[in-house]
């Protein structure tokens, strides 16, 4: 499996496309694409590697992360995935918006097949495992590809950092709690692919990320 970053609108959020190239499928998570040429760039990508997008999948549905959601959806005819624990989040979308000063018009959204811990999505012939990691808000999920050794960890787990927990529904030792117990067991050498900044391993942040001494 591929994954491909691509850093969109104004808070420099990561949006992934998970894709394999035999199967010509591909996996959209957390479309942050605010303008038409972020919207392009995504749709691009899809065209050229003939792509059949199969899902949208959030990790949490904070207004960076999910601005292209419905718009991608709609486009494509796919289900949006997330954990219903986010599910008065994707309903407040306007009011979050307005908190954060954007001036852009985001409809809000149903989330179309519930996700929770355990659950595997297919993506070819490549497993992909829903961790949920509650604590920056309250639907946080990870997406743990295996055979690819890669986490997409959202807004959970940063290079030297962590989440959030200041906006509503976060909660500082529920996030700490989801990183030691669910991420922190993972094999060193698993890539942490992030939503926002760069990637790293979950080895270097058990040595290094000081939240989590």
């Amino acid at each position: 499996m591929d994954v491909s970053r691509f850093e969109l609108n104004p808070f420099g959020e990561n949006t992934y496309i998970l894709w394999h190239k035999t199967a010509k499928k591909a996996i959209v998570v957390d479309p942050g694409m605010m303008r038409d040429d972020e919207r392009n760039l995504i749709v691009d990508f899809l065209d050229r590697h003939e792509l059949t997008l199969q899902a949208v999948i959030l990790t949490h549905i904070h207004i960076d992360h999910v601005t292209g959601a419905k718009w991608l959806a709609d486009k494509y005819g796919v289900k949006i995935l997330a954990n219903k624990g986010d599910e008065l989040l994707a309903s407040s979308l306007p009011l979050q918006a307005q908190l954060f000063g954007l001036k852009i018009d985001v409809p809000s959204f149903n989330i179309d097949q519930a996700l929770k811990d355990g659950d595997e999505l297919m993506l070819g012939d490549e497993k992909i495992v829903v961790i949920t990691t509650p604590g920056h808000s309250p639907g946080g999920i990870c997406l743990y590809m295996p055979d690819s050794a890669t986490v997409i960890s959202g807004d959970t787990l940063f290079e030297g950092s962590i989440g959030r927990t200041d906006l509503p529904g976060g909660n500082f030792d529920r996030l700490i709690s989801s990183i030691k117990t669910k991420l922190l067991t993972l094999p060193d050498d698993t890539v942490v692919a992030p939503g926002h900044g760069y990637t790293t391993t979950i080895g270097a942040e058990k040595q290094n990320n000081p939240f989590l001494a």
